[in-house]
């Protein structure tokens, strides 16, 4: 168990801890905490992909997992936000149907033996989310805010659409290929 793949697994393990802050009212502080792990488990998907690379410790764990775990935190998320209204249960439907659709495109294309790499609309979607995400955590009741958490929903749909019509144009091929067997 390397170290990009122990920092996967403590992302994982991160969720439950996460969505107890986020959902449980306990105390006044509770949303910080939450938003603090949830800041946390997102650095640690952006440093277990980056040293697991850097140090070649890429595993069959790690490409397995790491994506699991990325979904899971986002997901749960977003689906706790809409059990506090925060956020409106179609747009979460759009974002976990792409991350679906994606999951299984990247299925069909590893049976035929290619490896569908991030984009950059990707990485821009996921930044959208995470930012999205956080400004919901916190969820300040101000018109600026409330504003800007509007915004970034929509920016971050917009750019879930975008990279998946941007996955699927790039890959078209492999579904091709995936019919033919």
């Amino acid at each position: 168990m390397n170290l990009p793949n122990k920092l996967t697994v403590l992302r994982v393990i991160m969720v439950p801890v996460f969505l107890v802050f986020l959902l449980g009212d306990f105390f006044p502080a509770a949303k910080w905490v939450a938003l603090a792990l949830f800041i946390l488990a997102s650095l640690t998907d952006f440093l277990d992909g980056y040293l697991a690379r850097k140090m070649d410790l890429v595993t069959n764990f790690g490409k397995f997992m790491d994506p699991l775990a990325d979904k899971l935190l986002v997901c749960s998320a977003l689906i706790a936000l809409i059990e506090m209204n925060r956020i409106a249960a179609w747009v979460v439907i759009v974002i976990i149907g792409r991350e679906f659709i994606i999951s299984g495109f990247r299925l069909v294309a590893s049976d035929n033996g290619v490896v569908i790499a991030a984009s950059y609309w990707g990485k821009f979607k996921t930044v959208a989310q995470m930012f999205m995400t956080m400004l919901l955590i916190v969820h300040i009741d101000n018109p600026v805010f409330l504003i800007l958490e509007q915004i970034f929903i929509y920016v971050s749909v917009a750019l879930t659409i975008i990279s998946l019509v941007d996955y699927i144009v790039k890959n078209k091929d492999v579904l091709k290929e995936g019919s033919d067997k």
